[in-house]
């Protein structure tokens, strides 16, 4: 566990070291736990047609005249998020497939990209963005921690955020919610969008998935296959008119309760469910550090 997080409760979405990224390692599809060196992570595999469960590393360090250089720490993320510049902050790679950013907008040409610097609310985390461009789309697979009772409407789950507890570089976004006082970091690979969500010390708390966000849906399914993993579809239309998204996620904690909602009804958790508006909950026991 990081140091400072003596008091907090840690959840994550990826195997991984936070503070060393090169020691990034590939789960295991044999085993659900993951082994790791500080805390528990959940990762969540994102492609496009298909899965490729594989981690890349790829260096930001460049070596000149004999010295190396890290161009990486002189980038500034934020730049173009203001103003008309349509781009977002989060964590993404070169030529990655993953674009996971905060949602602090739903609609607007200046909310193309899904995020606006002048924003104060933010109503969740997905894994795809558009940067720079004058149409919208994309924002798919959108996920909202919580420490309240798990509502799935955006007006209700979405947080206020100051921008003094806001920072992002390369690769890298960090932010705290205001509701709850939750710490959220992401970070991803090239397929692979890493959260790590810390929670002040409680029983339990709720992770919401948001399968309706933003875009129309044109069709989408859900599924429960153990106590620590989901999977699913998504198909959109926007500027690309016939969109399709598969995901799967892994928790660090076992699932305790969950429930799914089908066009504001619920439904069996259990079974795979399919749908234009699905949205669930997923509650986790929270596990104090022992001093």
């Amino acid at each position: 566990m990081l140091s400072g997080m003596e008091n907090k409760t840690s959840y994550f979405l990826y195997q991984d070291n936070f503070e060393n990224l090169s020691n990034l390692q590939v789960p295991d599809r044999k085993s659900q736990h993951l082994k790791l060196k500080n805390g528990h992570m959940l990762s969540l595999f994102f492609d496009l047609k298909l899965f490729l469960f594989i981690g890349i590393l790829i260096s930001t360090s460049l070596k000149l005249q004999g010295q190396e250089k890290n161009y990486a720490s002189i980038v500034n993320p934020f730049i173009g998020t203001d103003g008309h510049g349509h781009t977002f902050p989060g964590a993404t790679m070169p030529f990655g497939m993953v674009q996971l950013s905060p949602d602090t907008r739903l609609d607007g040409w200046d909310g193309c990209s899904g995020y606006h610097y002048s924003d104060s609310i933010i109503y969740g985390f997905s894994h795809t963005h558009l940067s720079g461009t004058g149409v919208s789309d994309y924002g798919d697979i959108l996920l909202m921690p919580s420490s309240e009772a798990p509502f799935l409407r955006n007006y209700h789950y979405k947080s206020s955020f100051a921008k003094k507890n806001e920072s992002a570089e390369a690769g890298y976004y960090k932010v705290l919610l205001d509701k709850g006082n939750i710490e959220v970091e992401l970070t991803a690979t090239p397929r692979v969008g890493i959260h790590k969500y810390q929670f002040p010390e409680q029983d339990r708390v709720h992770v919401v998935l948001d399968l309706a966000h933003r875009d129309p849906v044109l069709s989408s399914s859900l599924e429960i296959i153990s106590n620590t993993e989901i999977r699913g579809m998504r198909r959109s239309n926007a500027w690309a008119t016939d969109q399709l998204i598969y995901f799967h996620i892994q928790f660090s904690k076992p699932i305790q309760e969950s429930g799914i909602s089908s066009s504001g009804n619920w439904t069996d958790a259990k079974k795979m469910q399919e749908g234009k508006e699905l949205r669930a909950y997923f509650s986790l026991m929270a596990t104090a550090k022992k001093h």
